[in-house]
């Protein structure tokens, strides 16, 4: 890739349910993550002024996992059985206030970036022992207007309401079974490419009305 003083640093933070409840969609959380990655690196051909990193943690009662961090997505290594294996109980928010204060900490005196942070769980918060919805609500309002952009994807649960709750504006529901696990990736990984696309076309600056992920393309798929 040819780098330019117009590159921009995009880094795409991925949460993902590890819980004992994901089991049974196990295979089709692989294959759809692993569609997502496939998806960011042809972003990162597509639009050659753009530079991804994708960072991914996976939560249970057992503990926050960082299985990768700010790796840059041509590297990248894709899930598979032995790397992703659901267990145990769903500690939702300390997962999103360690891996968004993680990824805030390595980027403090970074040039200008974008982060998009995409929270997918199969079920409500049950297990966190450090943050709350209140302190990951604060945590999300402050950086928002700094150009970070947070999707929430859920199944077997009201995800309007708990996306509302911490200040998110772009949601999605999905059901748990295969078929519609592996829809829900399809239509994730459509919008991140509209997503990237917009920034190409705006110089790789998101105007403010452009900075929500789930919009009016497919108003049927956004709830």
């Amino acid at each position: 890739m040819t780098h330019t003083e117009n590159t921009i640093q995009v880094y795409n933070l991925i949460l993902l349910d590890e819980s004992g409840s994901m089991q049974s969609i196990k295979q089709a959380t692989i294959g759809g993550f692993n569609e997502t990655v496939q998806t960011i690196k042809h972003v990162q051909k597509q639009f050659e002024t753009q530079r991804h990193h994708v960072s991914l943690l996976t939560f249970n009662g057992l503990g926050i996992t960082t299985k990768l961090f700010n790796q840059p997505v041509d590297v990248l290594q894709e899930l598979n059985d032995a790397s992703y294996q659901p267990a145990s109980m769903t500690p939702l928010f300390d997962a999103i206030g360690m891996g968004v204060t993680d990824l805030r900490k390595s980027l403090v005196g970074a040039a200008p970036c974008t982060v998009l942070v995409t929270i997918l769980t199969d079920g409500e918060e049950n297990a966190s022992k450090e943050w709350t919805s209140e302190s990951v609500k604060k945590l999300i309002e402050e950086l928002r207007p700094q150009g970070w952009t947070f999707t929430y994807i859920g199944a077997n649960h009201d995800v309007t309401a708990v996306a509302a709750s911490l200040s998110i504006q772009n949601s999605m529901r999905f059901n748990a079974n295969a078929a519609e696990t592996q829809e829900m990736f399809r239509k994730e990984s459509k919008q991140r490419s509209i997503y990237f696309s917009k920034m190409s076309k705006n110089s790789n600056k998101l105007a403010a009305e452009e900075s929500n992920y789930f919009e009016a393309n497919e108003e049927d798929d956004a709830k």
